[in-house]
């Protein structure tokens, strides 16, 4: 267990010593969030005045950015931190060594979310200081919301990778657009009631619908559904294993085909 821990602390310093060699690559963190952020409080300020549901849920589209964003980063980063491995070829190299699939996966994880708690605490600050609203007065389930966000993402992030890693570069694609694929269906900006009911049946499936439910459920009702989060919670559970298994069968397939040596730019 203490040589898993210091590979582990090994992959995520490799990214640690990038990111501070590229400032870039953290600007890209918040660069996007926080475009997103300025774009939707823009709106929200001009609805305020207005007598609709904004008006009396002041902050309800900045919550549902910032935990959308929550969702977004974490895939994103967790893809990014794979891909970085497969643009420097130096995945063969990782694999020839001691390191063992879960601990590089348990490094991406841990690397996505440093990235993630880069990118998006400076854009929450962003939104309390441009437009008063402070993303943190969810309290406590806030907490809650992050975990699940965050493991739910990293499902999707490991599934993508491992396709990739099987696949190749073809599909990097997939990293980027996978998640985008669930927004309708998550509630992020509307109640899932909205939602045709063959849609609602889908989006009930996902831990992100439960959570944004949750969310507004706080800001209108002033109501925490702790039975929400509970569901919401073993959802992001299974959905993290069952992507960290097909992360597994991908990189079982890739060394029996005998592509990972072969990858990279």
């Amino acid at each position: 267990m203490s040589g898993s821990i210091e590979r582990i602390h090994a992959l995520v310093m490799r990214h640690v010593w990038i990111w501070r060699s590229s400032v870039m690559r953290l600007v890209d963190s918040i660069y996007w969030p926080a475009v997103q952020m300025v774009m939707w409080g823009f709106l929200t300020q001009y609805l305020l005045p207005q007598a609709t549901f904004i008006a009396q849920a002041a902050g309800v589209l900045l919550s549902g950015l910032l935990l959308w964003e929550v969702v977004v980063r974490g895939n994103l980063s967790l893809s990014i931190a794979f891909l970085e491995e497969m643009w420097s070829r130096n995945l063969g190299h990782l694999f020839v060594s001691p390191i063992r699939s879960w601990e590089m996966a348990a490094g991406i994880i841990i690397a996505a979310l440093l990235r993630t708690l880069m990118g998006m605490i400076p854009v929450s600050l962003m939104a309390w200081a441009f437009f008063g609203y402070s993303i943190y007065d969810l309290g406590l389930p806030l907490v809650a919301f992050f975990a699940i966000l965050q493991m739910f993402s990293w499902s999707i992030g490991l599934a993508m990778s491992g396709m990739i890693m099987r696949v190749g570069q073809s599909a990097e694609s997939f990293a980027w657009a996978a998640v985008f694929i669930l927004m309708p269906v998550s509630g992020v900006y509307y109640p899932v009631s909205v939602l045709p009911q063959w849609l609602q049946t889908i989006a009930w499936a996902l831990p992100t619908a439960y959570v944004f439910e949750g969310m507004r459920a706080i800001m209108t009702d002033k109501i925490v559904h702790w039975d929400l989060l509970g569901i919401a919670f073993g959802l992001s559970a299974v959905y993290l294993v069952v992507g960290f298994q097909i992360f597994q069968w991908f990189f079982r397939a890739s060394r029996r085909a005998g592509t990972l040596l072969g990858q990279g730019e």
